[in-house]
């Protein structure tokens, strides 16, 4: 009996061993141009899963760590973004080939020149638009957060923020601890810096994180960061400002 049950043991561990040496495995395809079937170099390949970004070479070949079913995330400017499962097939076979489609962008008519100049500087300096967004430093902080208004209320309003219980990033973050530790990941990766340094669409931080863009948004806002902040900041800076945010907003509230 005991050698029957030996047996059985050894079975299931091969078993075990041959899973876990897939589910830790590199993969390596190809990435093509949909249209052209030409292959495209430097494309960013994420795993949404382990948050690991590699990019492709110039034969179009990437090569990054998956398992079975983590997704893979794949950006290019002017193609669409692309998700794709991982299965068993690509581990198997090393063929596999990804397209992506290029978009069409109708160009909209660009004003250069939005204000009116007329080489006076005295007269050009008060046209100009004034940026009104001001830092506020937070004893204890290393940084400061970033109002919208200058007035006597702004600094009340950046710790009500803060502090507040019912804060948004508590009632987001406090229930998916796994998307804060994919977002300490993301800045650790510099591939996947590199990829949020040159996008400004919020696209690959709401696939990480699993939050929609207006999420994105409130979240910002419930930090006072200014409006012109929001809209014009790349992706790897708003990842900062949402991590800033959230690590402040720990430190204070464990000094309560």
């Amino acid at each position: 009996m005991s050698k029957y049950f030996f047996i059985i043991s050894l079975f299931i561990s091969s078993i075990t061993i041959a899973q876990e040496e897939i589910q830790n495995s590199s993969i390596t395809a190809l990435v093509v141009n949909a249209q052209t079937d030409e292959v495209m170099e430097s494309v960013h390949v994420v795993n949404l899963n382990q948050v690991l970004g590699t990019i492709t070479n110039d034969k179009g070949e990437f090569t990054i760590t998956a398992a079975v079913n983590d997704t893979l995330y794949f950006s290019f400017l002017g193609f669409k973004s692309q998700k794709i499962r991982v299965t068993n097939d690509m581990f198997k076979f090393k063929d596999t080939q990804i397209a992506l489609t290029e978009l069409a962008y109708a160009l909209e008519e660009v004003i250069v020149r939005p204000y009116q100049l007329t080489g006076y500087l005295e007269i050009d300096v008060k046209n100009l638009p004034i940026n009104n967004a001001y830092q506020y430093s937070i004893s204890g902080l290393s940084v400061g957060y970033e109002g919208g208004n200058k007035n006597p209320s702004a600094v009340t309003k950046v710790l009500g923020a803060i502090l507040n219980p019912a804060d948004l990033l508590r009632n987001l973050f406090g229930k998916k601890p796994n998307q804060m530790r994919k977002l300490r990941q993301m800045k650790e990766d510099d591939e996947i810096r590199n990829l949020l340094a040159s996008k400004f669409d919020r696209e690959t931080l709401t696939e990480f994180l699993q939050l929609e863009k207006v999420d994105i948004q409130d979240i910002l806002n419930n930090c006072n960061y200014s409006k012109s902040f929001i809209t014009t900041a790349n992706d790897l800076q708003i990842l900062d400002a949402i991590s800033n945010c959230y690590e402040e907003y720990k430190v204070l509230n464990r000094k309560k």
